[in-house]
């Protein structure tokens, strides 16, 4: 059954089984990451055609945010054997941004979201990608939290930023930029 009845109260279980308000900061920190997981998936499943490379690079990202929220919700005191970021994970989004940043004319002004879809998508879950970083900053004020589940979660939203604004362009489509030229 998909229904346990045992949150009615409003409380979840932690991996190790501690029960915790559902509004509890790891809760809102792991919460906030399967959101940004939805939408990462939204915008993978808008480019699967339009840019296959992309699409295989953020379904790992997906992959990538279920381990992170994994371990966000896992109790310091369970001694199980979690999965872990794959070595060299900042590493390769911070080489996937190098390369699209240098197909893209140097950005002067604001971007605003928008030129397509696929972009504006990205935008999206580049915004609820910042709101999972403050949620884990948060989180690090009252828990331990592994180091790099914070700097990948710093350049994820970089590389969305980025691969937003290679969509826009690779589609054919033009970049809004603020302020406006009127």
């Amino acid at each position: 059954m998909i229904y346990t009845k045992t949150g009615d109260a409003g409380t979840t279980s932690l991996v190790g089984g501690t029960r915790v308000l559902k509004c509890d900061v790891r809760v809102e920190a792991y919460g906030t990451v399967d959101e940004l997981n939805a939408h990462v998936g939204l915008l993978a499943e808008m480019l699967r055609d339009a840019d296959p490379d992309q699409y295989a690079c953020l379904k790992q990202v997906q992959d990538n945010l279920f381990i992170i929220q994994t371990l966000l919700a896992t109790e310091e005191t369970a001694h199980l054997q979690l999965p872990r970021l794959p070595e060299g994970a900042v590493a390769d989004l911070e080489h996937r941004i190098d390369q699209l940043q240098d197909m893209l004319p140097p950005l002067r002004s604001f971007v605003i979201p928008g030129g397509n879809a696929a972009a504006a998508q990205g935008h999206v879950a580049r915004t609820v990608c910042r709101r999972a970083e403050r949620r884990i900053v948060e989180l690090r004020q009252q828990h331990p939290v592994d180091h790099d589940i914070e700097c990948y979660i710093n350049r994820l939203s970089d590389f969305l930023f980025v691969l937003s604004r290679h969509t826009v362009l690779s589609q054919g489509n033009q970049e809004s930029l603020y302020p406006s030229k009127k």
